[in-house]
């Protein structure tokens, strides 16, 4: 479902650049690159992007909505306007409270 980057020199908003699909995860691609990137998802009530690692810490900002991080079996509820950072190599999880869309930036060291 990854879409090709976001138009450079254009004003956007997150919340406006992405639509809910029930029952489903959607993910658009806003800047990719060697060093990084940063993603927009939309996730549907109960959906879940089930526990797994990465190689370089992942910050998650919420843009609309309410979700759970589990960063190594410790539980963060994350609203609207809230962030936090997902440690490197620490098995992590999120899943949408109630409709819920994110912003992922991961750099790579």
């Amino acid at each position: 479902m990854e879409t090709k980057e976001f138009s450079k020199s254009n004003i956007f908003n997150f919340n406006d650049s992405i639509e809910y699909s029930n029952s489903a995860i959607v993910s658009k691609t806003v800047i990719k690159q060697n060093s990084g990137n940063i993603s927009l998802f939309a996730f549907d009530k109960g959906e879940t992007i089930s526990e797994h690692t990465a190689d370089f810490d992942a910050l998650v900002q919420v843009i609309d909505g309410k979700g759970e991080v589990i960063i190594n079996k410790q539980s963060f509820i994350i609203t609207a306007g809230q962030c936090i950072i997902m440690p490197a190599n620490i098995p992590h999880s999120v899943k949408a409270l109630e409709k819920f869309k994110m912003l992922l930036t991961m750099i790579k060291g």
